[in-house]
């Protein structure tokens, strides 16, 4: 939902306009949200630390994590400086690779604050000061290359590319640490797909087409194609029109040759 919140809100504080195309690419996200709603798996309950850790621990995840390191770095260390100029997937994918990180310290931290809350001794806990410093540095470097591509690269790309990357990666992600789609019949995939897809339409619509000019007032003259037909001239008796530029326009004579 912050996708149509962001768009609205812009509109209205900001002075953006948000025109057609944006309030349908709006309405596309509601939609593919509540599809995924609809279809989405139930959450495997994890609620301690202890739990937690042996999710973290398992090694499925902990081979996916290393695989999400090791592309992290090629692209820091390899990738970027050489194409981040000038490919905007760099950048983004760094982002986006960063975010199963820091998505999955938000979950595990929301945890620990629920126990401290009720009187578990969660400070004494070292995952959770683990997922503090993943979840600082995580989001620091996604704030940072994020900047950098945002500075070079048209933000109505930016955002959609960023955004598909960026959901497709944490929904892996929870796939694997918390095996929610085991459990889930083949419309459940369908339908969640389907929502996912029509987010992604409705993101594209809603950046892709943001400087046109399109409202209900306009839309039949911006379909209309208002561009003159080309003039057919024969190739045998060609009319050229001789203008003298030194009379004022309204008295300028006309002088047609015929040529045969």
């Amino acid at each position: 939902f912050s996708v149509p919140c962001s768009a609205i809100l812009s509109s209205y504080l900001l002075g953006e306009r948000l025109n057609l195309l944006g309030k349908l690419g709006c309405l596309l996200s509601l939609v593919g949200s509540t599809v995924m709603v609809i279809h989405a798996p139930e959450d495997e309950e994890v609620t301690t630390l202890e739990e937690m850790t042996s999710k973290l621990k398992e090694p499925g995840f902990l081979a996916y994590a290393a695989i999400l390191l090791a592309l992290c770095f090629l692209l820091i260390f390899c990738l970027a400086p050489r194409y981040g100029q000038s490919n905007i997937l760099i950048y983004l994918a760094i982002c986006s690779v960063i975010g199963a990180f820091s998505v999955s310290s938000v979950k595990g931290l929301g945890i620990a604050i629920k126990g401290f809350f009720a009187g578990q001794p969660v400070l004494q806990n070292p995952l959770t000061w683990i997922l503090v410093v993943t979840l600082v540095a995580s989001i620091t470097t996604q704030i940072n290359y994020l900047n950098k591509s945002l500075d070079i690269f048209n933000t109505s790309l930016v955002f959609p590319i960023y955004y598909v990357l960026f959901t497709t990666i944490v929904i892996t992600t929870s796939i694997i640490l918390f095996k929610e789609w085991v459990t889930m019949t083949v419309v459940d995939i369908i339908g969640t797909v389907c929502g996912f897809l029509t987010i992604i339409l409705g993101v594209f619509l809603l950046h892709a087409f943001k400087d046109m000019d399109v409202s209900f007032g306009n839309l039949p003259q911006v379909l209309q194609n208002e561009q003159p037909a080309p003039v057919t001239r024969d190739d045998k008796n060609i009319l050229i029109e001789v203008d003298n530029s030194s009379i004022a326009p309204e008295d300028k004579p006309k002088v047609f040759m015929l040529y045969t």
